[in-house]
């Protein structure tokens, strides 16, 4: 059976939403986390570790709508995960997020080393990727920084 084009970017596209789910999550956990801090502690968790994700969130998002747009397929919209609950603390919010983000950044890594992209895609769809996953690079360093000088 034939793999058309419209399915192969359906099927990307169809990836990036996952990753945009992932994302979405992570910033979630995220916001919960840093309603649970201190403004000093909630300070640095927005700068190292929250900024980045929704930098990549944004990205993927706008990502995601360009290739929809320019390809002819009707968007799907993205609705707001949650967190979970408040009571799991900071600390295991940051590793969720941590976690949601790192498999964002496996699924679009996949996605890159597939070649998919480049026989479905086009170059912007290309650099986009290459844009969202940049400022999740070194997040799980940061997270565990940010968790060891959590509470002292």
């Amino acid at each position: 059976m034939a793999f058309t084009t419209a399915e192969a970017r359906a099927d990307l596209l169809g990836t990036v939403a996952e990753a945009i789910d992932a994302l979405a999550l992570a910033s979630a956990c995220l916001a919960e986390a840093y309603e649970q801090l201190d403004e000093q502690s909630g300070d640095r968790l927005e700068e190292e570790c929250f900024r980045p994700v929704q930098r990549a969130y944004g990205r993927a998002k706008r990502t995601y709508t360009e290739f929809a747009g320019r390809t002819g397929i009707e968007p799907a919209s993205f609705g707001s995960p949650s967190a979970g609950l408040a009571s799991q603390g900071a600390a295991a919010l940051v590793g969720r997020a941590v976690e949601a983000a790192a498999e964002a950044d496996r699924l679009l890594a996949e996605l890159q080393d597939s070649m998919l992209p480049v026989e479905a895609g086009d170059p912007e769809l290309r650099a986009g990727l290459v844009s969202i996953r940049e400022p999740l690079a070194g997040l799980p360093a940061r997270a565990r920084g940010f968790l060891r000088g959590l509470g002292r």
